[in-house]
């Protein structure tokens, strides 16, 4: 049997090679003309579009009737773009918006993961960063209050240089978790250099030894390994403010690490959250019948594509919601 993790990286490198080359114009779950497959469209958040893209490929094993479109812009990019019919799902990777809803989103819940904070692997202060951790009152200094704008300021013995603070400009699920995860609300708390894309921060922060910015685990860690991206170091959570990185705060060095403290609730809700999958209204019969599949079948595939799967009872209630 394939490796899922090794699967994964295919399906991904292959599906950003070709994202622009498919088009998201139309919403296309419906039945084709006689003989043609259906088309089902999918736009959003970067936090789970390696999942879908497993998903999906996995899907279309047994249902070769049915083909995908699969699009990363952003979990805002994916909500305009459903909530406007412009395509059938949308992958969001924050909680829906009262807004949203009274324009008939319908969220049905299907992975759970996290937002991480990430530093330069060659930042000259990394092991005083890994030994103290970040706490959310800290992280309030350095994005948002302008508080903390050296490491020094930060970390005892640390150096005096400024710290380069890197943001998504792109409307962002992963953003607006990190704000309310250090006491604020929305995305626009944050302050910042605002680049595109879980991709582009990761890369910023990568070519910047002084740069800190936050990512979606999956573009934290290496898909096919599990280990941590070359070039960054994830930054540990000061769960209980002390000022050191204790042996069971410590849960940072492997994306299995990290996810099952995700599972055990050891890591925090935010920049936890669960992921969605969301339609205008009541789903066609074909979105249906794909979304039950993920919530049954599909969940199977969560663990090894570095996810953590919903609860058995999150599962069947989001399951009735599609009765």
């Amino acid at each position: 049997m394939t490796n899922p993790r090794k699967l994964l990286v295919i399906l991904v490198v292959l599906a950003v090679l070709s994202s622009g080359l498919a088009s998201c114009a139309g919403s296309s779950g419906q039945p084709g003309a006689a003989g043609q497959p259906e088309t089902i469209s999918v736009s959003g958040a970067f936090a789970l579009f390696p999942m879908v893209t497993l998903w999906t490929s996995e899907y279309q094993k047994s249902h070769p009737e049915i083909r995908f479109d699969v699009q990363a812009g952003g979990a805002g990019k994916g909500m305009t773009d459903v909530l406007a019919g412009a395509v059938d799902l949308a992958m969001l990777s924050r909680e829906v918006r009262q807004e949203e809803l009274d324009q008939s989103a319908f969220p049905v819940p299907v992975a759970i993961d996290a937002v991480v904070a990430t530093v330069n692997a060659d930042n000259p202060d990394l092991e005083k960063i890994l030994q103290t951790g970040i706490t959310p009152q800290m992280a309030a200094g350095i994005w948002m209050d302008n508080t903390v704008t050296r490491w020094d300021q930060w970390l005892a013995g640390g150096s005096g240089e400024a710290i380069d603070v890197y943001t998504r400009a792109d409307a962002a699920g992963a953003a607006e978790m990190w704000a309310r995860f250090i006491g604020g609300e929305t995305q626009e708390d944050l302050r910042g250099t605002a680049v595109n894309g879980d991709p582009g921060l990761a890369e910023a922060v990568r070519q910047d030894p002084l740069g800190i910015g936050f990512n979606n685990i999956g573009f934290a860690y290496d898909p096919g390994s599990g280990q941590q991206i070359t070039g960054l170091r994830v930054v540990p959570i000061d769960l209980n403010g002390d000022g050191q990185i204790t042996p069971d705060e410590d849960f940072y060095a492997t994306r299995t690490d990290i996810t099952q403290a995700i599972a055990d609730r050891r890591y925090p809700f935010p920049p936890a959250r669960e992921l969605y999958l969301v339609t205008k209204g009541a789903p066609s019969q074909a979105v249906t019948e794909f979304l039950r599949w993920v919530l049954t079948d599909g969940q199977a595939l969560v663990p090894g594509a570095g996810y953590v799967k919903l609860t058995d009872a999150r599962i069947q209630s989001a399951l009735e919601l599609l009765k």
